[in-house]
């Protein structure tokens, strides 16, 4: 992965090892030309969350191991996709970001202070 930089302005962490995620499977949210779904958000699952995207269709609880995807629980970090982050915001289901762990390119469609309203932990850890 090229150093990319997270929405702090520092180096952008890894969000998840395990289950390992990223459009690439290499642990980390950053943008890709080939991703159209934008995975750039590192977020910490919530029941809420989990449940609000399989009700969109997008079911992150199943197990799918033909697409490596082992299936989320709640507590589970996963780069999320910035269109389903903002719809679940506006949806009252926004689960919490990981902000050191989330692309500087989010801001061009989430305001800082947003994600800040939703950072996981003191730091956004």
């Amino acid at each position: 992965m090229e150093s990319e930089a997270n929405v702090l302005g520092g180096d952008l962490d890894d969000c998840s090892m395990d289950p390992l995620t990223g459009f690439m499977r290499d642990g980390y949210c950053y943008p890709l030309q080939r991703d159209p779904g934008r995975h750039e958000i590192c977020a910490v699952m919530t029941e809420s969350f989990l449940q609000y995207s399989k009700a969109q269709g997008n079911d992150l609880v199943t197990p799918r191991p033909e697409l490596n995807f082992p299936g989320l629980d709640p507590g589970d970090r996963w780069c999320v996709c910035v269109p389903r982050w903002t719809e679940a915001e506006e949806a009252g289901h926004a689960p919490p970001v990981v902000l050191d762990a989330t692309s500087e390119a989010v801001l061009e469609d989430v305001p800082l202070e947003t994600l800040r309203a939703y950072a996981h932990g003191e730091n956004g850890d």
